[in-house]
């Protein structure tokens, strides 16, 4: 589990809660409805009215990124691709057939299937290419989702506002309402702007970054792929690779 998002979102948490109580307000002073479904509703039905169907379904689906993002372990990958390497160098690229029927990961496994049948390096780096730059560009779109919801929220917030002001300028004979209208109508805006800033915009930054560094895993898979096709010396490979370590 990613610790810093659940801290993160816990630290908003108590900045708006703890801000509002410091404030001498009160936690149900941020609680109404109405504000509730012009801010949330609304920014749901402007996302949907942009993204596409895979699209939309895409994010949801890699929102759990953000909690549980997949583990990257890139120097036990170059071990692996070492070892690939090794097991060629003795038994031909057809010895790598095992490997690759066991292999669970899809990249992984075309990779490996694409060396057994001989396809020359320029071919692999093509066809690979094409499904690592396909499947960024649809992630990236999953992620834009969140960004999207983030531009669309604080605008719903200002609506929501405008909104309540007008229900108490139609309640100015009763000065009892002014103040509480008044309250409720500004709630809007802290859910559309608290929700932009604390939520979905850092979570479209976090998948951004989660997808930059699955690419630069692949990359590096890609690079050792092609170099076991190319014949190169497993240590001169272990070399080139370790180039992509972070951290």
């Amino acid at each position: 589990m990613d610790i810093l998002s659940v801290v993160g979102i816990l630290l908003g948490l108590v900045a708006i809660l703890g801000g509002a109580i410091a404030k001498g307000s009160s936690i149900g002073a941020l609680w109404n409805l109405a504000a509730f479904l012009i801010v949330v509703i609304g920014t749901l039905g402007a996302t949907l009215v942009q993204a596409r169907v895979p699209v939309f379904l895409h994010a949801l689906r890699i929102f759990p990124w953000v909690f549980f993002p997949a583990n990257l372990d890139a120097r036990a990958m170059i071990e692996r691709i070492v070892g690939w390497s090794l097991l060629s160098r003795k038994e031909g690229l057809l010895g790598l057939e095992n490997a690759s029927d066991v292999e669970e990961d899809p990249f992984i496994r075309k990779g490996l299937q694409l060396l057994v049948d001989g396809v020359e390096p320029q071919s692999l780096r093509q066809i690979l290419e094409s499904d690592l730059d396909n499947r960024e560009a649809f992630d990236l779109q999953g992620a834009k989702v969140f960004e999207s919801m983030g531009i669309y929220s604080p605008t719903l917030g200002i609506i929501g506002a405008v909104m309540g002001l007008m229900a108490v300028m139609q309640n100015l004979a009763d000065p009892s309402m002014l103040g509480h209208g008044i309250a409720a109508a500004f709630v809007a805006t802290i859910y559309g702007v608290g929700l932009a800033n604390l939520f979905f915009l850092p979570v479209s930054n976090k998948l951004k970054g989660i997808v930059q560094a699955r690419v630069n895993y692949q990359v590096m898979l890609l690079e050792g792929l092609i170099s076991i096709a190319e014949g190169e010396n497993p240590r001169n490979i272990e070399n080139k690779l370790s180039g992509f370590i972070q951290g």
